[in-house]
C-alpha cells in the first residue's frame, strides 16, 4: 500500500473510532479499538502524515520515538505505598505517571482538545528491557498502569528487519489485537506532496528523469548506501537557501543527504547542467511571451533530458505563480468573511480581537500548517491597517465602513491582476511548448504535471484555461483509450491460454 492510502485508512479508522452513541459514548468501544501499526522502510513519511492527519482531523498529536526512551521514562518511577489487605498493613510498588501519558494530558491542557492521535514511531526497535511494556501497550492499550486517555487513537510505526538490525517481531498474540498495514514507497504520490510542500524544482525534474533514484537502499563492501524521500526534501530546503545566499551545492554536500554516493554525484552534475539550462533558456522571457526563435530551434533539437527538464523548469515557475494566487485567494476569502462580520457589528476593533483570539486558539491548538499560518496573520495585519486608518482619518459608523470597504476593493483587484498574469503566464508557456514541441509527448509531460501539482490544479478548477482543457481532454482520452486496449489484450491472453488448455 502506498502512503496516501495508509494516510486515508488511518483517516477513515479515526473517525470511525472517535464515533460517538446518543448517549455520548464511542460507538466502538476501546478494547474493540485496534491500535494501527505503520510498517514499511524509512524516509517515506510515515511520520509526516501523522501531523497532517491531526490537521485534517482537528485533533491532537503526541508523537514519541519510543528508542529514545527508557522503561522508567515510559512505565514510570517505582515508589513505595503502604496498604492494607486483610486488616493487616503491606507495602507495595506503585508507579509513578508515565512520561508519555503525561504528555498526552498536557497537550489536552495546553490545547483543549480532547481526542487526538498517540503516535509512537520505531516500536519495533525498543531495547530489551522496554519490549514487554510496548506488547502491553499495544495488547492493553496502557503504559506501567495508567490508560491512553478516552478518545486517543494509538498508531505506532516501524521498519522491517532488512532496514534495521534492532528490529524485533510481534507474537501472533500481539498482531492479533492490532490492524497492520504495509506501507511501501511510491514517487506518483509523493510527487503530489512535493508539488505542495515547493520541492526544488531541480530534485523535481532529476526525479523525472531518475525515478529509479528516488528511493533506492542497498548494501555495499562499505556498508548500506542509500536515497530515501526524507533526504530529497531535507535537500530540497539546502538548495532553497542556497540559492539566496547565492552559494553552490557540490557532490560534498549533496552526498550529505543522499547517502549514495552514485546517486548524490549524479544529481550535482545535473544540478550544474539544470542552473546551465535556466540560464540558457530564460525562463522569465518564456512565461512573459518573449523568447527568440533561436531558443525555440535550440529546446526542439536538444536531448530529450535537456527537454524533459526545460518543461519541469516551466512548471516550476508556473507553481509558484500558482501558490501565489492560492494563498491570495485563501487571504482574500478569510478576510472577505471578516468584514462580513463587521457589517454586522459595526465595530472593528471588537472583529479584530475576536480574529486575533481566533488564531490564537488555531496555533494553540496547532491546526495551521505553514501556509495557513501566514495567510491568518495577513489577515491580522490587513485589518490592523484598517483600523488604524479609521483612526486616522478620524472616521466611525458608515462612513469608517465605506473606507474600509474601499480598501478591501484594492485586495480584490490584486486578487484579479494575479489572475490575469498567471493565465497569461500559462498560455505563453501552451505558446513556447507548441512552437517548440507540438502535440508531443513533452506536452504530454507538462499537461500531466499541472494535473499531479495541487496548486494548479485548484487554479485551473477556478479559472477557465481552453488549451488546457483541450489537450487534458486528449491526454484522458488517450489514457481511456491505453487502458482499454490493455484489458482486451488481458482478455485475448485468456481465451489464448483457455483455447491451448481445451486442446
Amino acid at each position: 500500500m502506498n502512503i496516501k492510502r495508509a494516510k486515508q485508512e488511518i483517516k477513515d479508522s479515526i473517525e470511525a473510532y472517535l464515533l460517538k452513541n446518543e448517549d455520548g459514548g464511542y460507538k466502538i468501544p476501546s478494547i474493540r479499538q485496534r491500535p494501527i501499526l505503520l510498517m514499511g522502510p524509512p524516509g517515506i513519511g510515515k511520520t509526516q502524515i501523522m501531523s497532517q492527519i491531526a490537521k485534517e482531523c482537528k485533533i491532537g498529536l503526541v508523537a514519541y520515538t519510543i528508542t529514545h526512551h527508557t522503561r522508567q521514562s515510559a512505565v514510570g518511577l517505582p515508589f513505595i505505598r503502604e496498604k492494607i489487605y486483610g486488616g493487616s498493613s503491606y507495602s507495595a510498588t506503585e508507579y509513578t505517571m508515565s512520561e508519555i501519558i503525561a504528555s498526552v494530558y498536557e497537550k489536552i491542557e495546553t490545547t483543549g482538545i480532547k481526542e487526538g492521535i498517540l503516535f509512537i514511531d520505531e516500536i519495533n526497535c525498543v531495547s530489551e528491557t522496554l519490549a514487554p511494556t510496548m506488547l502491553q501497550f499495544l495488547q492493553c492499550k496502557t503504559f506501567g498502569n495508567q490508560e491512553v486517555p478516552k478518545g486517543w487513537v494509538i498508531v505506532a510505526a516501524g521498519n522491517p528487519p532488512e532496514y534495521n538490525k534492532s528490529v524485533r517481531d510481534f507474537d501472533i498474540v500481539t498482531l492479533d489485537r492490532i490492524r497492520k498495514i504495509d506501507v511501501e514507497e511510491n514517487y506518483e504520490v509523493w510527487k503530489e506532496y512535493a508539488y505542495q510542500v515547493e520541492i526544488h524544482p531541480a530534485v523535481m525534474a532529476y526525479l523525472e528523469l531518475r525515478r529509479d533514484y528516488f528511493y533506492r537502499i542497498e548494501t555495499t563492501v562499505d556498508g548500506k548506501v542509500f536515497a530515501t524521500a526524507r533526504g530529497w526534501e531535507d535537500l530540497s530546503e539546502f538548495l532553497k537557501a542556497c540559492e539566496v545566499l547565492g552559494k553552490q551545492a557540490d557532490r560534498e554536500v549533496v552526498h550529505q543527504y543522499i547517502q549514495h554516493w552514485k546517486i548524490a554525484k549524479d544529481f550535482a552534475n545535473y544540478l550544474e547542467l539544470y542552473d546551465k539550462y535556466k540560464r540558457d533558456y530564460g525562463l522569465e522571457r518564456i512565461v512573459e511571451g518573449k523568447y527568440t526563435k533561436e531558443t525555440i530551434e535550440k529546446v526542439r533539437y536538444a536531448a530529450f533530458d535537456e527537454r524533459l527538464s526545460v518543461v519541469s523548469m516551466l512548471i516550476g515557475k508556473l507553481g509558484g505563480m500558482f501558490k501565489d494566487w492560492f494563498t491570495e485567494e485563501r487571504f482574500v476569502t478569510l478576510l472577505y468573511e471578516e468584514l462580513l462580520r463587521y457589517k454586522e457589528c459595526m465595530d472593528l476593533n471588537q472583529v479584530l480581537g475576536e480574529v486575533s483570539e481566533k488564531y490564537a486558539g488555531l496555533r494553540k491548538a496547532e491546526q495551521l500548517n505553514r501556509t495557513e499560518d501566514g495567510i491568518w496573520r495577513k489577515v491580522l495585519c490587513t485589518l490592523e491597517e484598517y483600523l488604524q486608518v479609521q483612526k486616522k482619518e478620524y472616521l466611525s459608523g458608515e462612513e469608517a465602513f465605506a473606507r474600509t470597504k474601499e480598501m478591501f476593493g484594492q485586495e480584490t483587484e490584486l486578487r484579479e491582476k494575479m489572475v490575469e498574469d498567471t493565465l497569461g503566464a500559462l498560455q505563453s508557456a501552451f505558446d513556447f511548448m507548441e512552437e517548440a514541441f507540438g502535440d508531443s509527448q513533452e506536452m504530454v509531460a507538462f499537461v500531466t504535471e499541472l494535473n499531479t501539482n495541487y496548486y494548479s490544479v485548484q487554479f485551473l478548477k477556478d479559472n477557465d484555461c481552453e488549451r488546457y482543457n483541450r489537450y487534458n481532454k486528449k491526454l484522458l482520452f488517450g489514457a481511456q483509450q491505453e487502458e482499454i486496449l490493455k484489458e482486451l489484450d488481458e482478455v485475448e491472453q485468456e481465451l489464448n491460454t483457455g483455447i491451448k488448455e481445451m486442446n
